[in-house]
């Protein structure tokens, strides 16, 4: 089966990605081009530099990770640690004020499908009657799925919780997850849906230390020795297949939460 990198990167996978007005991005930016002290706070909050990317506020990491200046700005201070080899994995940053009801919406213009297929992936999370419920309004969400910027190259993105509520915007490439009504289609969006929701309520890639597991190739760790990557009690401690949390997923995969996945929304939420 062909495989996508799920959220964000060159146009040749699936996904989703963060943010709200349209804004004009920036290519990804060489190595050589990164100021050293931005690239050593970028490793110091435990993430990779390679495929970095300018966007407005911050850069994206990773294929689907946000960081805003003032993450960038305040990284040494950041406590952060890791554990573990291919388990589901945290930030040190989680959604507070438990329980509480978290509202999506899809922006004006978005293909018609994409409501079909957020309701699918809003209805993974609740039947699992977690203390963190989604419900999708009309419009003004907590969480907004956006439109990416016409001729983005990457394909989806979102950020992690801050203070104690969940990152507000996906943004969404609209030239690879266009209007469908396709059962297979709807599935595979919602799967991808569903990935970027769990990265505002503060999830990393299952296959975070590895990436080859679910995108082939060499294998890439995505962060540095001091990380946000906490291993959540409970998961394996092996490769983990089809999680919802795979950093790459298939152009008609559908992924909804396996056993583990579950242990791990449990134990956090």
């Amino acid at each position: 089966m062909k495989r996508f990198t799920l959220y964000l990167t060159v146009l040749v996978a699936g996904g989703m990605l963060y943010a709200c007005q349209p804004i004009q991005e920036e290519a990804p930016i060489s190595l050589t081009d990164i100021d050293p002290a931005l690239e050593a706070n970028v490793r110091a909050l435990g993430f990779g530099t390679t495929g970095m990317q300018r966007v407005a506020g911050g850069y994206v990491v990773e294929n689907d990770i946000f960081l805003d200046e003032h993450q960038l700005s305040n990284a040494k201070q950041m406590q952060l640690t890791r554990v573990g080899n291919e388990e589901q994995y945290r930030t040190t940053n989680l959604v507070t004020s438990l329980p509480r009801t978290i509202t999506v919406s899809l922006a004006a213009g978005l293909p018609s499908g994409y409501a079909q297929a957020l309701d699918i992936a809003v209805g993974r999370y609740n039947a699992e009657k977690l203390q963190v419920k989604f419900t999708r309004v009309s419009s003004g969400g907590t969480i907004q799925f956006v439109a990416a910027p016409s001729g983005s190259t990457y394909l989806a993105s979102a950020g992690f919780p801050s203070g104690g509520n969940p990152y507000n915007q996906v943004r969404v490439n609209t030239s690879y997850l266009t209007a469908t009504s396709d059962a297979t289609k709807l599935n595979n969006y919602a799967s991808i849906f569903a990935h970027e929701m769990g990265h505002c309520i503060g999830f990393r890639h299952t296959d975070y230390m590895n990436r080859a597991y679910s995108c082939g190739g060499s294998a890439v760790n995505e962060g540095a020795s001091s990380v946000g990557a906490i291993l959540i009690p409970g998961t394996p401690s092996t490769a983990d297949a089809n999680s919802w949390m795979l950093a790459c997923i298939g152009s008609t995969t559908n992924r909804p939460f396996n056993a583990n996945d579950k242990i791990a929304l449990n134990y956090l939420y």
